[in-house]
């Protein structure tokens, strides 16, 4: 990499963006999709925080094995059953020159629990949050919550002024497609700062040298601070051109490598491929509320409230056609919808129904529909590992039983608009968890949606059942066994009730040049902080 000349290493070091004597290392990204918002409060999508982490810093930050440590708290205290004591990093400053405090904290907290934001499930708990100095903040809960530090990692600080300042004290309404200064523009306190953003085109980031967490005393000893000065991300949809630019060095890093791909990459001797197991799970949703589906050729009745229908679509799925063919090998069968990370996992209820086309066809005809009938599976083409390939093959397998089934395949920002709609009647989604606790998605994709903050936020099929809901109270306050007792007796109901058909977890595979080191994270969020280039 060639050295800055000295007018531009002078601007970048007026903005405070790089070290004197520091050598640019530009790091050109890739990956299928691109964030359909800057607004740190208002999508809950990994598209959206794999560039929005870079940009802000959360009370709690995760070190690369995902376990909690310091962020912009440096401490925090359960000082009474429904109060929490966070006492915050002093001398750090927004990349737009605000000083950080505990007015910003309260704010972002505020925010994050207003009717826009998707981030209700991590302040679903709080009553309301207090400044007690300068910098130290109360987080008033109205029940007990044992998981509250973990919740908090994924809430981003914002600055009050600035949001203010922008017409921005409530994150950005996406469903109603609303434009707003956020969708466009960060301001936050973390490693890189937003230099540019063209969506679907290209977004750059560059280093923000006044970053607290460069210090060493602040980096975990396994993971010292990287040395990329600028990253320039891009969206590519296509697996094909995404490929050829990494090989011929278009591109550095891709984040999703196409699985068919990854033998020629192993090969190239000019690129590093990294894999392992991602803290997310592959699943098919239904809706199971309405009386009449809206993607059917049933008239006057919903198939999928019917048990019977939901099994035998369940046991038409050949998952290990799918796991050998479409996945190659690249993912992990299940019968559940949280991997052995997450704590709550249960081996016992990791059972699949059996693949078995005769039994799905007997399990149609008991519930009245011997000769089948059509329904839309919807599906995003550019979020999960072949995402549209999975849903092709599960298309033709429900086809054989008799389901007719079409595809709606598309790019990840209509498909997640159309799902927050309620729009769809069955579609594939891929669920990760941030916590890594099982309320997290019991809370998220079960619990009814009551209006409750959190609760069903994800819940697009309309799944209720009053003791799912029972349960996931009492996740959100027991703690010891009684807490774990819960959520294997919620695990059992998922796995007799089938409100959803669990596939596979994902592996996840890295491709990058190989002169780049970057820890692999099994959230699948790459930490720039800590790439380094030679």
């Amino acid at each position: 990499m060639r050295r800055l000349g000295l007018a531009a290493a002078a601007a970048l070091l007026a903005l405070g963006l790089a070290s004197p004597g520091a050598e640019a290392r530009t790091v050109r990204w890739a990956t299928s999709g691109d964030p359909n918002t800057m607004d740190p409060h208002s999508q809950n999508v990994g598209t959206v925080t794999m560039v929005l982490q870079q940009i802000y810093d959360y009370l709690i930050a995760r070190n690369a094995d995902l376990s909690l440590r310091p962020g912009l708290a440096l401490s925090w205290e359960q000082v009474e059953p429904t109060r929490w004591r966070f006492t915050l990093r002093q001398g750090v400053t927004f990349h737009e020159g605000q000083a950080f405090n505990a007015d910003d904290v309260v704010f972002s907290i505020t925010r994050a629990q207003q009717p826009t934001s998707n981030y209700g499930i991590y302040v679903d708990t709080v009553d309301r949050a207090v400044k007690v100095d300068e910098f130290t903040v109360d987080v008033i809960t109205k029940v007990p919550d044992p998981i509250l530090p973990n919740k908090f990692a994924s809430v981003a600080m914002m600055s009050k002024g600035w949001a203010e300042a922008h017409n921005a004290t409530r994150p950005q309404n996406t469903r109603q497609r609303e434009e707003m200064f956020t969708v466009r523009n960060a301001n936050g306190t973390g490693a890189f700062r937003l230099v540019s953003r063209e969506p679907d085109v290209r977004t750059v980031l560059r280093r923000n040298d006044a970053w607290w967490g460069w210090a060493p005393e602040n980096n975990p000893p396994a993971t010292p601070p990287g040395n990329v000065t600028e990253i320039v991300f891009r969206p590519i949809s296509s697996d094909a051109t995404r490929v050829a630019a990494l090989l011929s060095g278009e591109i550095d890093f891709v984040l999703d490598p196409p699985l068919q791909d990854l033998n020629r990459l192993r090969q190239a001797g000019s690129i590093r491929v990294l894999e392992g197991p991602e803290v997310r799970t592959i699943f098919i949703a239904m809706d199971v509320k309405r009386d009449q589906l809206l993607y059917s050729d049933v008239r006057d009745r919903n198939p999928l409230k019917d048990l019977r229908v939901r099994q035998a679509l369940y046991h038409a799925i050949d998952i290990q056609a799918i796991n050998r063919t479409t996945m190659r090998g690249q993912s992990i069968v299940t019968g559940t919808f949280f991997p052995p990370q997450v704590n709550g996992y249960s081996q016992a209820e990791d059972v699949r129904l059996p693949y078995d086309q005769a039994r799905a066809r007997a399990l149609l005809a008991e519930a009245g529909y011997p000769n089948g009938f059509g329904i839309t599976l919807d599906c995003p083409n550019n979020r999960y590992i072949n995402d549209e390939q999975i849903c092709q093959a599960i298309a033709a397998m429900w086809t054989r039983i008799g389901v007719r089934t079409s595809v709606k395949a598309q790019p990840l920002g209509p498909f997640f608009a159309q799902i927050q709609r309620d729009d769809t009647s069955i579609y594939l989604l891929g669920w990760g968890v941030p916590t890594l606790d099982a309320l997290y998605s019991f809370q998220s994709l079960l619990a009814t949606r009551n209006g409750a903050q959190g609760d069903g936020i994800w819940n697009y099929g309309g799944y209720s059942n009053p003791r799912m809901d029972e349960l996931v109270q009492r996740m959100k306050t027991q703690s010891g066994e009684a807490r774990m007792q819960a959520i294997h007796e919620a695990l059992r109901i998922y796995r007799e009730d089938v409100p959803h058909i669990p596939l596979h977890h994902q592996m996840i595979p890295w491709a990058m040049r190989s002169n780049i080191t970057i820890p692999h994270a099994a959230n699948n969020q790459p930490y720039f902080r800590w790439m380094v280039v030679n």
